[in-house]
């Protein structure tokens, strides 16, 4: 174990955060920044949220797990892939094709895929079914990609999983030509925990695309396509119809697809498919959607038609439009499991979907972290993204001052992201999250300053000096005056933030 400098109480914690990273020379480098901040800020924001877990208390499973985090990340990373599902198919043949002894709800889209993941599997657990997870990427542990019963998969179990099947994976790579990357090993370690669990039903959300994504190795009775838009151009193509041909691989014959709004080019390509397979469709806006909605302390309270009626009422503790859009499709998504519209006709019973998504959380997806002023975290990445969290602020939060706190991954459309935010944000604070996918400080700044104006910029490498800088911008014309913070960009940037002043 590394041997931190001693915690001194009359220096302010910000200051031994070079220290502690320095001491950290045996361990990766991003880690230890990340790791490093926790320490130090975290007293001034509180404990981050149960719902995401932090690096595990006993020393020897945070070795272990350390020690599984290392391998994987030797592996091609998520951004590095060869499109096939041989690697991963011939896996989980070794291991008896653990992804066919439970049920299965795909979800592939742009935006929006983890939200509605998460409320599909609150509304399962309300009807006494044990629901597995897998979402990507991780806020801020590894362990949260796999989810049993709606928690994090236990770091024991996480550890025990992958040396499970670790022999077999090598094998595989033995036997093909490249060796299996980072997501896949991952996908394959869900899939081989939901069998050993049991889970009853699975949630799987894509990685990317779909009909060459790892996940799509499963043939699940109900597919979900959150609305799609241009994100990972280079691979998936230059336009929603294009990209849509992709996520269309995940549509099974005689599945059912429940299809949020979409472009009318995705939607023409995502029907063709349907009918290819001759699956069922259902649509958001003509069989299923939100009839109302009201904004709601801590959240919102929709009215929301399902394929089996109107549910009434209905709380849901999360921000803006996007989300209450995402709960009609997560609605009518479980409906489809449980054979609403098709071997059933009522509804499902009220009271538990109430108390379903009373439950739902969706950390870094416009979070508050902070007050006084508010400090709000959102995962936004692309410009849809951003244009749909920009439009949910005022209604949301009506800040008098927005300051804007953005640390962006460099293969991203990135000036698209900053031109979505440059109407709300009074000024932005550009930065850099701790992971190698960061796009660099000074080239974001640039971008910025063509968006913004150089007199709205300002440049701050490290994150924690960005929010600092951020908050004390959005406090200028006083502690009461309105301001807030939205730290942005990036699952990455959320995920360092999140631990510098995360609350529960």
């Amino acid at each position: 174990m590394s041997q931190y400098p001693p915690r001194d109480p009359d220096r302010d914690p910000l200051d031994q955060f070079d220290e502690i990273v320095e001491a950290e020379t045996g361990r990766d480098p991003d880690l230890a920044a990340i790791e490093a901040g926790s320490r130090t800020l975290r007293t001034q924001g509180g404990a981050p949220s149960p719902d995401l877990p932090g690096r595990p208390e006993d020393p020897e499973v945070d070795r272990a797990l350390r020690e599984v985090e290392t391998e994987l990340s030797s592996r091609w990373g998520e951004t590095k892939l060869e499109p096939s599902v041989t690697r991963i198919a011939s896996l989980l043949d070794i291991l008896g094709d653990p992804q066919r002894t439970y049920p299965s709800i795909h979800i592939t889209g742009t935006n929006g895929k983890t939200s509605t993941a998460r409320m599909i599997e609150a509304l399962l657990a309300a009807f006494d079914l044990r629901p597995g997870r897998y979402s990507s990427p991780h806020v801020q542990s590894i362990t949260e990609r796999i989810s049993l019963d709606g928690a994090p998969i236990d770091p024991e179990r996480f550890v025990e999983t992958y040396r499970d099947i670790k022999p077999y994976i090598e094998m595989v790579d033995a036997q093909q030509e490249y060796r299996l990357s980072f997501f896949e090993v991952l996908t394959a370690m869900a899939y081989a925990a939901f069998a050993d669990a049991p889970v009853d039903v699975a949630v799987v959300e894509v990685g990317m695309g779909g009909t060459w994504d790892a996940t799509n190795v499963i043939d699940a009775s109900v597919a979900v396509v959150t609305p799609i838009d241009l994100d990972h151009t280079d691979r998936l193509g230059s336009t929603p119809g294009e990209i849509a041909g992709e996520k269309a691989g995940i549509i099974k014959r005689d599945a059912t697809v429940i299809l949020a709004q979409q472009p009318v080019d995705a939607a023409q390509v995502l029907l063709k498919k349907a009918v290819e397979v001759d699956a069922t469709v259902a649509r958001e806006g003509l069989e299923f959607g939100v009839v109302a909605r009201q904004v709601a302390v801590g959240g919102q309270l929709l009215t929301l038609r399902g394929l089996g009626g109107e549910y009434e009422e209905v709380f849901l503790p999360l921000h803006g439009v996007h989300q209450a859009h995402n709960a009609a499709v997560a609605l009518a998504a479980v409906e489809a499991f449980f054979g609403v519209g098709a071997q059933r006709s009522e509804p499902l019973a009220m009271d538990t979907v109430r108390k379903a998504f009373a439950s739902v959380t969706s950390p870094g997806r416009l979070e508050v972290v902070r007050r006084s002023p508010t400090v709000v975290l959102d995962a936004a990445h692309n410009p849809a993204g951003a244009r749909a969290v920009a439009g949910s602020l005022d209604e949301a939060f009506g800040f008098s001052r927005l300051i804007g706190v953005v640390g962006a991954s460099a293969e991203k459309d990135v000036r698209g992201l900053l031109e979505a935010f440059e109407p709300v944000f009074t000024e932005v604070v550009v930065t850099q999250h701790t992971t190698h996918r960061a796009m660099d400080v000074d080239t974001l700044a640039a971008i910025a300053v063509e968006v913004f104006g150089e007199e709205r910029v300002q440049v701050e490498p490290r994150i924690d000096d960005a929010i600092e800088a951020a908050i004390t911008l959005a406090e200028e014309d006083g502690q009461f005056s309105g301001g807030g913070v939205l730290v942005t960009g990036s699952v990455f940037t959320v995920g360092d933030a999140r631990l510098l002043l995360g609350r529960g």
